[in-house]
């Protein structure tokens, strides 16, 4: 069954039991169970899982009851009430712990890693309540994440009430809770109101990424929203790039009759799709935009739509309002179908960003004066985009230069995983050897 992926206890964490867990997005659930797989239809469920001991099961779903039964082993009972597409149906079972965040979230994971997601994940309900005041009521009862495994290939997958994480999120400083906020908003966008197909994907990942954005706006400031949009931006030109700017899959509504999804899989939805709505938003107003996107939620919650549904819907809300000609002006056949980068790029405040770029010319020219004040207080993101203006320009930069570099910022220390990420791919184009194994 393609959509389960059994561990031996040598592929986990405490490397003490085994381990299993799904993944059904995007067209892998029929190898679970008999199913439309598609995210047109959605069902409600019930379940009983039997685990030997001392396992636990988990499920994408509300827990109602466990017992003990002979064999020493435990079955556990779930239901989700709310309906779900194929795609989102999950289960995890290993030795798992959990630890309570707040009275509608904890967190699980392996007993040598839950406190150590328990304290990275700990500002989740801050970011719940946020969410709520953005979009309206979360309606699944729980939030709860599960933290997996190391060979757990995925940065995160928006399991209904249980949020499968990667734990290269733990840099112990909660610098990279975005992901966390990424996945949460899927409860409305995607989970709630679901894409009817993957070729209308963007609907689940554009608007889940814009409203990622917003909270993280409201909980760290405007200019956090201004520095992630240039990285999605950044990523953005390089998949078109990598991809070929004429080439069909970088089509915001890309045709995939005959295609299987995850050969289609790329940023575009997720990048493409935010700009879109972006552009929309400097249209409009941001805040407006923002009621737009809980009246979109409200009137479509528990269905599955398509774009030209989405494009309807937002063409009537702001029928007769100043904007209505602007928006029926939009050339919204190439918004949807052209290839290559979105027809209009939205403005973005550097002042953050031209701090990393500066420090990268600075580097560029010798890195004199240089020291770990430099980058104190940096977001995630700051790093990232510094450490890409350096990969840009790699002509320039010599291992002399990196060695001097990691020794003033401890950059191969980093537990930043996006960052560490970035710093090993300059190193490896620049012939650093120092930080090969």
């Amino acid at each position: 069954a393609s959509a389960i992926q059994w561990l031996e206890p040598s592929q986990t964490a405490d490397k003490q039991h085994p381990y299993v867990y799904t993944q059904c997005e995007a067209i892998h659930a029929r190898s679970l169970v008999p199913c439309q797989d598609t995210p047109a239809v959605k069902f409600t469920y019930e379940s009983n899982i039997t685990v030997q001991k001392p396992l636990v099961a988990l499920m994408g779903a509300v827990q109602t009851g466990s017992r003990d039964v002979a064999g020493a082993r435990t079955i556990y009972s779930f239901a989700q009430k709310v309906p779900i597409p194929s795609y989102l149906l999950a289960l995890a079972a290993g030795a798992l712990e959990s630890r309570e965040l707040s009275p509608r979230t904890k967190v699980w994971s392996e007993k040598s890693v839950v406190d150590l997601a328990a304290y990275e994940f700990g500002e989740t309900d801050k970011f719940m309540n946020v969410a709520e005041e953005l979009l309206g009521p979360y309606v699944w009862g729980r939030y709860d994440i599960l933290c997996m495994p190391p060979s757990f290939p995925f940065g995160g997958m928006e399991n209904p009430c249980l949020t499968f994480v990667t734990p290269t999120l733990l840099a112990g400083d909660r610098s990279l809770v975005n992901t966390i906020a990424h996945e949460l908003m899927h409860s409305w966008m995607g989970n709630l109101v679901t894409n009817r197909t993957w070729e209308d994907f963007w609907l689940n990942e554009g608007h889940t990424v814009y409203c990622e954005r917003r909270i993280l706006e409201k909980v760290y400031g405007r200019l956090n929203f201004h520095v992630s949009a240039t990285v999605g931006l950044n990523d953005l030109k390089h998949e078109v790039s990598r991809l070929g700017d004429d080439h069909p899959y970088t089509a915001l509504v890309p045709q995939l009759e005959g295609v299987d999804p995850d050969d289609a899989f790329s940023s575009v939805p997720y990048e493409k799709g935010f700009s879109l709505l972006q552009h929309i938003a400097n249209i409009v107003g941001i805040d407006t935009f923002d009621g737009f996107l809980r009246a979109y939620v409200d009137k479509f919650k528990y269905q599955s739509i398509g774009t030209d549904d989405w494009k309807a819907f937002l063409l009537s809300y702001f029928a007769g309002t100043e904007f209505a000609p602007k928006l029926a002006a939009m050339d919204w056949e190439a918004w949807f179908t052209s290839p290559g980068m979105p027809l209009a790029i939205p403005p973005y405040d550097t002042q953050l960003i031209d701090k990393s770029h500066a420090l990268a010319d600075r580097w560029i020219a010798g890195g004199a004066g240089c020291d770990p004040s430099d980058i104190e207080g940096w977001t995630t993101n700051q790093k990232v985009i510094f450490i890409d203006a350096l990969i840009d320009r790699v002509s320039s930069v010599s291992p002399e230069m990196l060695s001097r570099l990691d020794a003033t910022y401890k950059l191969s220390q980093q537990r930043n995983s996006e960052v560490r990420h970035r710093w090993c791919m300059l190193c490896v184009k620049a012939g650093y050897a120092a930080i090969l194994p």
